[in-house]
Order: structure tokens, then C-alpha cells, then sequence
């Protein structure tokens, strides 16, 4: 190739050169290492707001260094001036005029044959871009937000849903307050309920069995209770305490409160069917409702918070509760009172409970009228006299201890879990009292007869059945 032709592709190269860098859609800036720029193309000259003239071969720092909003800028080209080992990339932003960018700026350096003479910035407005990827940010910010949301919700109505109606639960999570602690003073109706001799029970089950048979009760109770619109507590082992008429009020709360419970004693028959198939001793459960003020709202703290009632209408309930006998439901004035229905009320008996004035009449009920309409009847077995009394020596009881000492007496007639007995000491109706008869057997004293006392066995030791054949 001749001289002239090399000069004439020389040239033509040099051409394409510029136009590609002049058309290309990134700024482009040389900068040689004595801080004088030596080019910068019209994508430069449109982002950074100077004209390709007064950037040309004019001093960087007088261009740049009296803008201070531009400060990240300066910088980034600086560092690439001073740090010539490596490349550099980096997002900044840069005021233009009324407008802020957000440049995208890599150096690198600027080679004349082999020899470094400088560094060239490439910087390109990657602000729809990053004002993009903040969008995408969001959404992603927004949809985790909403997981965790969903989350929250599905957690809380799943736990709260264990002893709530849905119903109940979409109150709560609708309500902005609903959650806080506090409460209110309210009417309500309070049912506690408990099986008779699960104690002895759990003493000689298997933990595995126990737990099995326990879990199929309490389901059964769960749902009789929420069919009728009530709100579970808590469970305290075997014992349910639920409230009626909140956390959503309704005026019927005392009538809904008796309906669920003759619905839990209905559904003990297949309860103990389902126990019998697999070997499990049968259940008995006492019930007693109360209607009354308390408190009502999101008790505890911070750290640990549940939905409850406290005051002494509640306390009287678990009084109320401990007088009843396997089948038995028993209500207060305050809970008659408190319904239009039609009651069902098979005895009533006068009880002195602790922490309340005076007597208190107490109706034992086994059905309520329309609308409700819902009944149970219970087999009542009259004891059968044994051949020869059963002597037997046993202890009078307030709660678990013991009031004085050994007493005597002796079982005339049994059922399976009822015995008349004889005795000389006096003793009163609703009794408790734990008598030695293959192991300890309490019971609770139903009436006083000719004959003796009528008892109605809570918790049969194993050893009964084998103790009492000798006597029959």
C-alpha cells in the first residue's frame, strides 16, 4: 500500500472513530493525568450541561470543583486519577440544572501505544433505569410486606381460630384496636366445665393414650361450645372455661351458654363409645354457668397477651362447677334470670359458696325450650344392696386436703358409680369425701336418705372393682 492511501485509511478511521464516539448513546470523557481534559463527546456535553467547547482541553477542576452538589462526581474522577492500579464503577448522582441524575460512571485508562496517559470516564443516566429498579424494590418491599401480612393473619386466625368462630377472628383482625390490651366492663355468661376423676385417671393411662382420648374430648367440647357461639379461654388441662357475649355481644348470651352445655353432656355418649373401642375408661364431666359484670378484653403484657375476663362473677362460676357431679349442668338465679326459654330444671339445692353473700340457689338443667331446643336425659341406675356393708374408713375433704381426721362408716348398695353409705358422723349435701376401697375413691354426697347417704362416685381407683366383688 502506497503512503498516501495509508494516510487516507488513517484518516478514514479516525472519522468512524469520532462518529462512534459522538453518536454513541454514553458520555465519554478523556482526562489526562495532568487533570486537563483532552475530549468529551455530545452524549458528555447533554448530561453534564457544559458544551463539548468549554469542556475541551479546559482544567477538570475548574470546570467541576466550585459545584459542590456535584461533589460524588469530582470524586469518582478523582479517585481513578490518583488510583491508577485498577478500574473503577460506580452509581452517583449528579445535579443538572433543575434536574438530579443518576449517572452510572466507570474509568479506565486512557493507553497511547503502551504508555498509560491518562484515564477515559464512561458515564451513562441510569436514572428511568434506577427509578425502575426503586420500583421494582417497592413492589418487592410491598409484596413482603403483604407475605408477612398474610402470614400475621393466617398465624392469628389459625391459633385464635382453635378456640374462636371465624367470625369472631375477622372482628379481631378488622378491628385496628382489637389486638391492644385493655378491656371493658360487660355482662356476660361464663361456663366451666371439668371431668370427674381425671386426675386417677391420668395416673394410671398411658401418656400416649391419655393425650389421644384427652384431644378427642376436648374437640367435641370445642365445637359444641363455637356451634353456639361461644369463646373459649382457655383450657387448663381437662377444665374449659368459655365465655358467652363476647367478644361480639349478643342478648341471649346465658340462654346460648345452657344450650351449649346440654349439647357437651349429649355428646358424651359417643365420646365413651369412641373411648370403649379403644379400651379407654368413660368420661364424666360436671358444668357450671354463671352470668355476671367482669372485665373483658386482652389481659398480660407486652410480651405475652390473651383475650380473657377476670372479676368475681368468674370466680363464683368455678364454685359453681365444683358442686356438679358427672352429667350434671348447674346454673345460678343470675343465669335463670337471664333466659326467655322454657328450662328444663330436674332439682335444685342450696349451696353456701366461698366469697359470696349468704346462700345460693342452685338448678341442676337438662334442656332449654325453642329456639334452642336441645335435651339430654341421663340413665339413673338405683344402687343395688350387697350381700354383706362394706366397711370402709374415709376423710371429709375441702379441695384436695383433708379436714380432720379418720372417719368410719360402710357401703350398703352400689351401681357403677353410685353407693349408698352408712355412717354415723353427720355429714352435708355436695360433700366431698375420699374413701378407702381398693385404693382412694372419692365421691361427693348427692342426698340423705332413710337408708344413708346417697354418694356419686368422681374418680374410681383401679382396685375397686376387685375390692367390692368380696361384698356382693
Amino acid at each position: 500500500m502506497s503512503k498516501e492511501g495509508k494516510v487516507k485509511t488513517d484518516e478514514s478511521l479516525e472519522v468512524i472513530r469520532k462518529r462512534i464516539l459522538t453518536d454513541i448513546s454514553e458520555g465519554i470523557m478523556l482526562i489526562g493525568f495532568n487533570g486537563y481534559i483532552l475530549y468529551a463527546n455530545t452524549t458528555a456535553s447533554k448530561i453534564l450541561g457544559i458544551s463539548e467547547e468549554e469542556m475541551a482541553g479546559q482544567s477538570f477542576a475548574s470546570l467541576f470543583f466550585d459545584k459542590p452538589e456535584n461533589d460524588e462526581f469530582c470524586q469518582a474522577v478523582i479517585d481513578s486519577i490518583y488510583d491508577r492500579n485498577r478500574q473503577h464503577d460506580t452509581i452517583l448522582t449528579y445535579k443538572n440544572g433543575e434536574d438530579t441524575l443518576t449517572l452510572r460512571v466507570m474509568t479506565s485508562f486512557y493507553i497511547d501505544g503502551e504508555e498509560r496517559k491518562g484515564i477515559i470516564a464512561v458515564f451513562s443516566d441510569v436514572s428511568e433505569m434506577m427509578e425502575l429498579r426503586d420500583a421494582v424494590k417497592s413492589m418487592k418491599k410491598i409484596q413482603a410486606l403483604n407475605d408477612k401480612l398474610e402470614l400475621r393473619n393466617k398465624l392469628l386466625s389459625e391459633t385464635f381460630g382453635r378456640f374462636l368462630s371465624d367470625e369472631i377472628v375477622k372482628k379481631l383482625l378488622d378491628t385496628p384496636d382489637g389486638l391492644k390490651l385493655g378491656g371493658e366492663k360487660r355482662t356476660l355468661t361464663m361456663m366451666m366445665s371439668d371431668i370427674r376423676g381425671f386426675t386417677a385417671l391420668s395416673e394410671r393411662m398411658d401418656a400416649a393414650d391419655l393425650i389421644a382420648m384427652l384431644n378427642h374430648y376436648l374437640e367435641e367440647m370445642t365445637e359444641a361450645i363455637q356451634d353456639h357461639g361461644g369463646t373459649i379461654i382457655e383450657f387448663i388441662g381437662d377444665g374449659i372455661l368459655a365465655i358467652y357475649g363476647a367478644p361480639d355481644y349478643y342478648d341471649d348470651h346465658a340462654a346460648r351458654a345452657v344450650a351449649a352445655a346440654i349439647d357437651m353432656q349429649s355428646r358424651m355418649t359417643a365420646i365413651n363409645k369412641w373411648n370403649e373401642k379403644r379400651g379407654y375408661p368413660p368420661l364424666e364431666m360436671g358444668i357450671g354457668i354463671n352470668t355476671g359484670e367482669v372485665i373483658v378484653g386482652n389481659i398480660g403484657s407486652e410480651k405475652r397477651t390473651k383475650y380473657g375476663v377476670a372479676g368475681p362473677a368468674v370466680n363464683l362460676c368455678g364454685r359453681i362447677e365444683s358442686y356438679t357431679i358427672g352429667g350434671q349442668i348447674l346454673i345460678p338465679p343470675s343465669t335463670k334470670d337471664a333466659i326467655d326459654a322454657e328450662l328444663e330444671i330436674t332439682k335444685e339445692m342450696t349451696v353456701y359458696p366461698k366469697g359470696a353473700k349468704g346462700e345460693l340457689l342452685l338448678s341442676q338443667i337438662t334442656g332449654i325450650g325453642k329456639p334452642y331446643d336441645v335435651h339430654f336425659s341421663q340413665e339413673i341406675r338405683k344402687p343395688l344392696p350387697l350381700t354383706k356393708p362394706a366397711p370402709v374408713c374415709f376423710y371429709r375433704l375441702e379441695g384436695k386436703h383433708k379436714l380432720e381426721g379418720m372417719l368410719f362408716g360402710g357401703i350398703t348398695a352400689v351401681t357403677d358409680d353410685r353407693a349408698m353409705f352408712a355412717t354415723d358422723t353427720k355429714m352435708e349435701i355436695l360433700d366431698n369425701i375420699q374413701i378407702d376401697a381398693g385404693g382412694d375413691l372419692y365421691c361427693k354426697v348427692l342426698e340423705e336418705q332413710p337408708e344413708g347417704y346417697l354418694l356419686q362416685f368422681t374418680a374410681i381407683p383401679a382396685g375397686y372393682s376387685d375390692w367390692i366383688e368380696q361384698f356382693k
